[in-house]
């Protein structure tokens, strides 16, 4: 039986981290894609990182998938894509699943707040 912790745990050593410093030097690169998958009420109540795609986490796997009639054009398994959430939970179990769903170049920004706290840039949500 596997809980949360466990989850989490598997995640965090199957997804790369990457500092709100380095993502900064990804931002507006057109072969990285940044994923926000916070609640809708979350990305509207403190922005975004600019240009970062909004999909909550229970969509994710649904936009990612070419065969999903959601599929969402933006996901391309060519690209990097570094998700975060609220503290880093969310966004690690996202990964794991996209990894294990053919998307190899993945990282894990963590928590929104340490984009923030590093001064990254802000686009209204």
């Amino acid at each position: 039986m596997k809980t949360v912790q466990s989850m989490l745990a598997e995640a965090e050593a199957a997804v790369p981290r990457i500092s709100p410093d380095e993502a900064k030097g990804l931002v507006g690169r057109a072969d990285v894609l940044f994923l926000d998958v916070r609640e809708p009420a979350e990305v509207a109540t403190s922005g975004k990182v600019p240009g970062a795609l909004a999909i909550p986490r229970g969509l994710v796997e649904f936009r990612a998938d070419p065969a999903s009639p959601l599929h969402d054009a933006a996901f391309d398994r060519a690209k990097t894509v570094v998700a975060y959430c609220a503290s880093g939970g969310r966004s690690a179990l996202v990964l794991k699943t996209l990894k294990e769903m053919g998307y190899e170049n993945v990282r894990n920004l963590g928590g929104f707040k340490g984009w923030l706290d590093a001064g990254g840039e802000v686009e209204k949500g």
